[in-house]
């Protein structure tokens, strides 16, 4: 059976001529324990655990870390001495097994770590947090209606942040995972009852999008190319009163009007001004003008007299 290691700092203290040993009050805590995912810890399923940044230590742990007098809240750096990789975390129960330790799978994603792997835990004091910044790594986090306010739900399971990890939350069934880019005061904080000021920076893979080109409004062009010649003139014949022929110089002259032309637009429209043309009829009434007019047009129909009685 494997039995964690644990490392505290003790110096003598002199008490009525004798030296004797006690650990110096607030020491740090040193030990390491074979480490494992969530997944492997015996019982029902803990997603309360899997969803935050928090591990479950032996109750040997609490018996040394309560010996060595540890400054509360009780924060942890873990370090991964195989592959040179370091984070943080805080501990939410003292339930494991002698020897071993779990950790959220997204947190032994960041160590390197592999089931069984020897994963030294090490009792550290953080500053406080007040500015944090996170990149999201899909671009389905811009979907969220309120980041800021799922990002602060999600961090109470957390208690401490590390620059350089990806962190997971999870938000309407979705795990959304996200890159601490930056911490301040320090390159790891406590996230504890504390004010923190929290950015995003554009989502991985995220495009601004393409700026459409400015329409060039067009220069306003005289309708005189546009407008057709209509040539109108009475319908029928004209005749004189006395009954005679008219002459050539009185012939009906063509009555010539602009108009525009069929489809084409009113340039001249002014906005919120609206224009009534009366002299169109509709097309009902032209189609009944054009039915009711007879195939000949005669001008005078009947039989004629004369004003003079005609001499026999």
């Amino acid at each position: 059976m494997d039995y964690p290691f644990f490392c505290a700092m003790i110096q003598p203290f002199h008490f009525s001529g004798f030296n004797m040993m006690f650990p110096e009050a607030g020491r740090s805590f040193k030990a390491s324990y074979k480490c494992f995912s969530v997944s492997m810890l015996p019982g029902n399923e803990r997603q309360d655990v899997e969803n935050g940044g928090k591990i479950i230590m032996p109750p040997s742990a609490l018996d040394s870390l309560t010996r060595l007098n540890v400054e509360y809240p009780m924060l942890f750096k873990l370090i991964n001495n195989k592959k040179a990789r370091t984070s943080h975390a805080g501990v939410l129960e003292f339930v494991a097994d002698e020897g071993k330790c779990y950790l959220p799978y997204w947190m032994m994603d960041n160590l390197l770590l592999e089931e069984g792997d020897i994963l030294t835990i090490e009792s550290v004091s953080l500053p406080v947090a007040k500015f944090s910044k996170f990149q999201p790594h899909s671009t389905d986090f811009l979907d969220i209606t309120n980041p800021k306010a799922v990002l602060e739900n999600a961090l109470r399971n957390f208690a401490c942040l590390t620059t350089g990890d990806v962190i997971a939350i999870k938000y309407n069934k979705k795990v959304y995972e996200l890159c601490v880019l930056e911490t301040k005061p320090g390159n790891a904080v406590s996230i504890i009852e504390c004010d923190m000021n929290v950015e995003f920076e554009a989502p991985v893979g995220y495009k601004e999008p393409t700026t459409s080109k400015k329409v060039e409004p067009q220069e306003e062009m005289p309708q005189d190319h546009v407008m057709e010649e209509v040539v109108e003139t009475f319908k029928g014949s004209g005749v004189r009163l006395d009954g005679k022929k008219k002459k050539d110089n009185q012939l009906d002259a063509p009555v010539i009007k602009k108009i525009l032309a069929r489809g084409v637009p009113d340039y001249d429209y002014q906005f919120g001004y609206l224009k009534f043309d009366r002299t169109i009829k509709p097309i009902s009434d032209r189609v009944a003008e054009i039915d009711a007019t007879p195939a000949v047009q005669e001008n005078f129909q009947g039989e004629g007299f004369s004003m003079k009685k005609s001499r026999k």
